[in-house]
């Protein structure tokens, strides 16, 4: 199974909320979806309990990292989408660097998309091991004399890296489980080409607009779920 969000609205003017979706790769179809103001790990146990309850077994969860989904999936193998992973990682590092340290961790992030784990974590250790001191280089502030890392940016997608390593190469274990989230990031650009022709909708108006969509992508929807779209 794939999870994400799909937000709307402005985070920065706080009126941004968000529609968590649950989706079955090989059937493309919409599993679970609710609307919230934000993620939480609240709201991923919702969808996973009520998942459960209609007699599901969740076999894996592929996520784009968000920590409360880890935390609602913790007793099910997890894999982290290795496109969220390579957006995260270009974050710190720009899409061209300019940091001898900075390029080669970003050629290193691209070859998850063709490489075997083994191999990954051997590159990942020469890369440490050439790396580290740098990335953990410090700089006094010579007007406060507080001290900061150096490369902050790089040594934060270095980190989130290493972080996510255990979770990189779980698709390897089961060759159903996806390495991406790609089939819910292509749901999600349909569904905003479609609410983009209804702009100025309120919030409840939306959500009626989204229901309908994602019921769309679902084989099965319960009467009572029908009932409360239609």
């Amino acid at each position: 199974m794939v999870a994400d969000a799909l937000y709307f609205g402005e985070r920065r003017e706080k009126t941004s909320w968000c529609a968590v979706v649950f989706r079955d790769l090989k059937r493309k179809e919409n599993l679970w979806w609710d609307f919230f103001d934000t993620e939480t790990t609240s709201a991923y146990l919702r969808g996973k309990m009520y998942l459960e309850n209609l007699g599901y077994k969740i076999l894996s969860i592929t996520g784009d990292g968000f920590g409360g989904l880890r935390q609602a999936f913790s007793d099910i193998p997890y894999q982290m989408c290795h496109v969220h992973m390579e957006r995260i990682v270009v974050a710190g590092t720009t899409r061209n660097p300019e940091l001898e340290a900075g390029k080669a961790l970003l050629a290193l992030t691209k070859i998850l998309h063709y490489t075997d784990g083994e191999t990954f974590k051997n590159y990942m250790k020469k890369y440490l091991e050439k790396y580290q001191n740098f990335i953990n280089e410090k700089s006094i502030n010579p007007l406060t004399g507080k001290t900061s890392l150096t490369h902050e940016p790089l040594y934060k997608a270095t980190m989130s890296l290493w972080r996510f390593l255990p979770h990189l190469f779980t698709f390897e274990k089961d060759k159903n489980i996806p390495r991406t989230t790609n089939t819910l990031e292509g749901h999600f650009s349909h569904v905003r080409d479609i609410v983009g022709v209804h702009r100025g909708l309120s919030r409840p108006q939306m959500e009626k607009v989204l229901h309908s969509i994602f019921l769309a992508s679902t084989i099965a929807p319960s009467k009572k779920k029908l009932k409360y779209i239609l």
